[in-house]
């Protein structure tokens, strides 16, 4: 079989379709993918590149040529839309990303005291002309754009304890903040993918199985997602979900996604016979990436393959500290595989 590009890879096996191997990503978002070793080696640091189109999409050219990931992917953050919407925001530092330090909102019944997302200022549209400047690059390296997902953000724009009583005691004003955020997200994710991104990938750590419980999953996580992911008009859509997906493997296969990514807790087999139709993508432990000699990760990326997983790709975002070596390491490994 011929090379396929790595773009053309990622296209064929998030459709189920044969490609000359798994791809090895990291989306991005939630799931950051930069760490010291490429900020050093290609003076684009944190913070500065959140803020700056050049210097984040810098660091992907950059962790890509030193034999990193197959994809770009912006932003390296989960905060973009909610400082958009009026959250205040520490931009952190060299070690650790921006988080949100101050929620707009006491309650979800204050949705109208929120801000619109605005794709012409701010981080988002530093975000967009990243896109921009990475489609330069060429066309053979996919570009991830990334949403954080409208639970999520909703538990920073009012304190996540407040919201999860909402969600029981006040489901309507609930589900009046959750709408708002879905249109704003909407926005964002078509100018993401107007500027040129070939995935969007939505990531859930808030609204998961185990903070909501199976009903609320699927009222709040699958059907806001869903209808984000209903608007979106993308080559590959990606859904990643956090923590242990037991109570909810019966459900999975509702999201309306191409690829599902999930937690290292979460055996790839178990996962992969949920959802047959869907490709399947992670689940190698960021911890081992960001601590463990780079055989442990050979071993890792071999046991993710061999049970299942049609993309390999780190469980979670990865550390600050994770060495450059294990990186190539995770991408090599999964090069052997033919």
């Amino acid at each position: 079989m011929q090379a396929f590009t790595p773009k053309e890879r990622l296209f064929a096996v998030a459709k189920k379709q044969q490609a000359d191997r798994p791809p090895c990503i990291c989306p991005g978002g939630m799931m950051n993918m930069m760490f010291k070793d490429v900020m050093r080696g290609s003076k684009c640091l944190w913070p500065e590149a959140h803020t700056d189109s050049e210097k984040m999409a810098g660091l992907n050219f950059a962790l890509h040529e030193a034999g990193g990931f197959e994809n770009y992917g912006v932003p390296f953050c989960m905060t973009v839309e909610a400082e958009a919407m009026g959250a205040r925001v520490n931009m952190g530092n060299l070690s650790y990303e921006p988080h949100v330090v101050d929620s707009p909102l006491s309650s979800s019944s204050g949705v109208d005291l929120l801000k619109p997302l605005d794709i012409h200022s701010g981080r988002a549209k530093v975000v967009l002309d990243a896109i921009r400047i990475l489609k330069t690059g060429g066309n053979d390296v996919p570009v991830i754009g990334n949403l954080t997902g409208p639970v999520s953000t909703a538990g920073t724009l009012v304190d996540m304890s407040v919201l999860l009583k909402e969600f029981r005691k006040k489901p309507l004003e609930a589900e009046r903040l959750l709408d708002f955020i879905v249109e704003n997200l909407v926005v964002f994710g078509k100018a993401q993918i107007e500027a040129g991104a070939d995935a969007i990938c939505i990531a859930e750590p808030s609204g998961t199985g185990e903070i909501l419980g199976p009903q609320r999953f699927k009222d709040y996580s699958i059907k806001y997602v869903n209808e984000i992911l209903d608007a979106l008009d993308v080559p590959v859509k990606i859904v990643h979900i956090c923590g242990n997906l037991k109570t909810v493997y019966t459900i999975i296969s509702e999201f309306h996604c191409d690829v599902f990514s999930f937690d290292s807790i979460v055996p790839v087999k178990e996962i992969k016979a949920c959802i047959p139709e869907k490709a399947v993508m992670g689940n190698v432990s960021t911890f081992a990436l960001g601590t463990m000699p780079p055989e442990k990760v050979v071993s890792l990326v071999n046991f993710a393959m061999a049970n299942g997983a049609d993309i390999v790709a780190p469980a979670c975002g990865l550390s600050t500290n994770t060495p450059l070596i294990n990186v190539q390491t995770m991408v090599n490994a999964t090069k052997q595989k033919h």
